[in-house]
């Protein structure tokens, strides 16, 4: 049985050369991911050259996601780290030229309204939640605050404000940057880091333009605003992931679990793709071998359906990374053998396409096929019969467009193959039947469902079924 769940892994300093790489891909790595809040232009076409290479020698083309920074707020540079005790008091300020007379330490924030958005009573989290403050009154210095749990505090430490709605644009300067990066490198994902309403991913789809309609959109929920309006983030999106990173340190890390199990439902409900994320085998940047916990967290992930999960310091800073892939490779493969396994969801549509694709899949599983088989330009009807979830059969996407092929290898269950479009639709399929008997070994008397929205001039095309060599005949529908 062939891995569904697919594997996105971070590039970064241990693994931006070519042979991690290599042996990453060769590990079980679907998608590379660049994260442009840890990663110079430099690194990152460092990295997209590795990729261009990898695929030259690969039939199905690894995507590259790109991850943007997004509205973050951090603190600002320090000369030395400053130790910060528990039950001693600072002062925060967006302003670097506050009082400085006053004799508590002062730590700037990064946020010229930070004074006005956070109240008396709040909590502030620092370097990823390691370091808490409560905010005891508002002064003209600033905000002066309780050290809850201390800690030694660098130069630009991520800043969390739970709660609290932060007035920044969706979209930063750095991250427009960033945007013309991945448009001239040809990427095929965008993932929008703290997506607070789809008016956010409306408004990346006007900065990608027209001429970039091909790369798609991932909403990255990471605080309660997000958590709040997912129905319409997912709907505006191509699909979401979970980032469980900042989730943890914005809303209370009790109700995470439920949090993820709700997000990770109304994303394939909508019939989009769903990513998780962060700290899967967090234990791995050190050690050889996850956690138990870990194993399981991997499993559930797989459970509930996910398209893909992400690792991110695990192989970007990680001692093992190409190991990190293997051991994510291996959980992966043992959790989708459970027996009764069932991936299928309560789809919210009436969409005659959508109804279409589960004609085929439904089709496909009680006639025992040996693969669903899609021939789509745009990628659409792969979608729809991933959003089908059909269970232990495979989905051989066929397209002539290296965009869409690419952009498929995130769909859980998916493989995608490159054919060319021939007039003759017959051709079309037998030339797609040709590739599966060479690459997928198929028999000549296995059974292929067939389906597409190219291949006649109506909307849709009928659903066939169909045996890998012609001399079997075929039954249409």
């Amino acid at each position: 049985m062939r891995r569904r769940t697919k594997i996105i892994c971070t590039v970064g300093p241990s693994s931006n050369n070519w042979e991690t790489m290599r042996t990453m891909h060769e590990a079980g790595m679907d998608v590379v991911r660049i994260n442009m809040s840890h990663s110079t232009h430099d690194e990152a076409a460092r990295t997209v050259e590795w990729v261009h290479a990898l695929n030259r020698k690969r039939h199905d083309e690894i995507p590259i996601l790109v991850d943007t920074s997004g509205p973050e707020i951090r603190t600002g540079e320090r000369v030395e780290p400053l130790n910060l005790v528990p039950g001693t008091k600072v002062i925060l300020s967006g302003n670097p030229r506050s009082d400085e007379t006053s004799e508590l330490a002062h730590i700037n924030i990064g946020y010229a309204d930070f004074g006005k958005s956070v109240r008396v009573g709040d909590t502030i989290r620092l370097d990823n939640g390691l370091i808490n403050l409560d905010v005891l009154e508002r002064t003209g210095s600033g905000l002066v605050c309780r050290v809850a749990d201390g800690g030694e505090l660098g130069s630009k430490r991520h800043v969390n404000l739970p709660g609290v709605h932060v007035d920044l644009p969706s979209i930063s300067s750095k991250d427009r940057d960033d945007i013309a990066f991945a448009k001239e490198h040809d990427v095929s994902f965008i993932a929008q880091s703290f997506v607070r309403s789809a008016d956010d991913v409306l408004a990346m789809r006007e900065v990608l333009g027209n001429s970039h309609q091909w790369v798609k959109v991932i909403a990255k929920i990471e605080n309660y605003e997000g958590v709040d309006q997912a129905e319409s983030i997912a709907k505006a999106a191509f699909g979401v992931m979970v980032a469980r990173g900042d989730l943890g340190i914005e809303t209370d890390i009790a109700k995470l679990p439920s949090l993820q199990r709700r997000l990770v439902d109304t994303t394939l409900r909508l019939g989009r793709r769903c990513i998780l994320a962060t700290h899967l085998l967090e234990s791995m940047v050190e050690n050889p071998i996850p956690t138990r916990a870990e194993a399981i967290d991997v499993a559930n992930a797989v459970y509930e359906g996910v398209d893909a999960v992400l690792l991110s310091s695990e192989t970007s800073i990680g001692k093992r990374p190409t190991l990190a892939v293997e051991q994510l490779r291996k959980i992966i493969e043992e959790s989708e053998r459970y027996p009764g396994l069932d991936f299928s969801q309560a789809l919210v549509t009436d969409d005659i396409k959508q109804n279409l694709a589960k004609s085929a899949s439904e089709l496909a599983e009680h006639s025992g096929a040996a693969g669903i088989v899609v021939i789509t330009r745009s990628g659409l009807m792969a979608d729809l019969v991933t959003n089908c979830a059909p269970s232990n059969v495979p989905i051989f996407a066929f397209s002539n467009l290296n965009h869409t092929l690419r952009r498929l290898m995130l769909n859980r269950g998916v493989y995608p193959y490159r054919t060319s479009f021939n007039k003759n639709s017959e051709m079309t399929i037998q030339s797609a039947f040709e590739v599966l008997r060479k690459r997928e070994n198929l028999p000549p008397d296995a059974v292929l469902v067939v389906v597409s929205d190219v291949l006649s001039k109506g909307a849709v095309d009928s659903i066939q079924i169909r045996h890998a060599d012609p001399a079997y005949g075929a039954t249409m529908l």
